[in-house]
């Protein structure tokens, strides 16, 4: 089964591991506030659709954050940008554990939010671009199963933090801990390093003196594989990101479990999303990224209404938790590779951070929309409505873009080499001037 990691290059092999860690460190930092949040609303007297805002505000940020880091990261380098956004999602994570109140919650909540956009994007070009085309699927992939592992930590804190430390302090001290991801950056400064592909690139922007802009992904020539991939985001990321940031809330109010309680039983979602990651990963190399989306959002959303509507208790939950993080976080594995290969070298990080960021930001609209929806109508009411209108979506743009799977990279726009960009959506070589 892991045949294709022992085909690796030590290489290939730091960037997998450094990317994998990257990945944990931020859906740790990110779900921490989950299991916050529910805390926040009993001591703070919030409002669902006040609770909604501090999710979208992150949201929103990281959007626009993850946007710039991936043009960023097209300037300056995947490597570094990477590093800046871990050490910068981790200062403001700390510090969103001094806040005393709404409004300043929500300011540090947005400032935290523009690096947490800008690590998977930096991370998943830098993957993307290391590892060879046979193994992209199942090694991008798998490092996103790193999500699920940073998700386990932060249902493991949450539960004995939440259980142990005096109630006035137990929120502050759980989001006090997300700084320490921040060491991380240590470690990549010292093992990982620039793509050839994105050094070659560079090196003919400068030669040739063009150098794209952050607009050159909505050019003739890629507008529509930016749309499609950044529809295909929403139903993915956002949504699965919805239902994942109300889960803990969810089962509070409407399964009557404690915060403690509920930290642990979400650490069994997370395992069925960390195999659901891998099997979606390794699918995306056998049936093809486009076949590999379909099949996983139809089941998400299956298991997203047996889940909220079934009158499930005990045993119950914890069998429908399996499948539910399988189906509905699983899917997120295939997008990294899958983006990788719909853009061509030179715009990639802008257009794999800008659909993906897309989606966040989608995502970030439909959590205060499930806030919203539940004043109106019952929760689990709230959540499978934005749940059906997100995965359809997504199926259709799945339906509209062309599969990838085996695609070649090449340098840029093909200055650099003797080949062109076999990328699907790859710029106009003869009219740079427009980028």
């Amino acid at each position: 089964m892991f045949n294709w990691y022992r085909e690796l290059t030590k290489r290939e092999r730091n960037t997998f591991w450094g990317c994998f860690a990257g990945w944990a460190v931020d859906a740790m930092d990110a779900q921490l506030f989950s299991f916050v949040l529910p805390v926040l609303i009993a001591a703070w007297g919030l409002s669902t659709a006040q609770a909604g805002y501090l999710a979208t505000a992150t949201l929103l940020s990281a959007a626009v954050g993850g946007w710039a880091c991936g043009y960023l990261a097209d300037r300056f380098g995947r490597v570094r940008v990477m590093q800046f956004t871990i050490l910068w999602f981790s200062v403001f994570t700390f510090i969103a554990g001094f806040t005393q109140n709404f409004e300043q919650l929500i300011i540090v909540r947005v400032l935290q939010g523009l690096g947490f956009g800008g690590e998977w994007a930096a991370g998943a070009v830098l993957m993307g671009e290391i590892i060879r085309p046979a193994h992209r699927g199942k090694a991008v992939g798998s490092v996103q199963s790193g999500f699920g592992v940073g998700w386990s930590v932060a249902a493991i804190l949450a539960g004995v933090v939440l259980a142990h430390v005096p109630a006035d302090y137990a929120w502050r001290t759980l989001l006090m801990i997300g700084v320490l991801p921040g060491f991380l950056v240590l470690y990549l400064r010292r093992t990982i390093e620039e793509p050839e592909l994105y050094q070659q690139t560079r090196a003919a922007q400068k030669a040739s003196g063009h150098t794209p802009g952050m607009g050159a992904i909505f050019g003739p020539d890629m507008l529509k594989v930016t749309i499609l991939a950044s529809l295909l985001a929403f139903g993915v990321i956002g949504v699965g990101g919805a239902i994942v940031n109300w889960l803990p809330t969810f089962m509070k109010t409407v399964r009557q479990l404690s915060p403690s309680a509920s930290g642990y039983y979400v650490f069994l979602v997370t395992g069925g999303s960390f195999f659901g990651f891998l099997a979606s990963a390794y699918l995306s190399d056998i049936l093809g990224r486009r076949r590999t989306f379909q099949l996983f959002l139809v089941c998400s959303w299956v298991v997203t209404i047996a889940y909220m509507f079934l009158p499930l208790s005990g045993w119950g939950l914890i069998l429908m938790g399996v499948p539910f993080g399988f189906f509905t976080i699983g899917n997120y594995a295939a997008l990294g590779p899958f983006f990788t290969e719909l853009f061509p070298t030179a715009v990639r990080g802008s257009g794999q951070s800008f659909a993906y960021n897309f989606g966040k930001a989608a995502g970030a609209i439909a959590v205060s929309c499930i806030g919203i929806l539940a004043q109106w109508i019952t929760l689990a009411e709230a959540i499978g409505l934005i749940a059906l209108l997100g995965y359809s979506v997504a199926i259709i743009a799945t339906l509209l873009l062309p599969e990838t799977k085996g695609i070649n990279l090449t340098p840029g726009f093909g200055q650099a080499g003797d080949e062109p960009d076999r990328s699907v959506a790859a710029v106009d070589q003869a009219a740079p001037g427009r980028l």
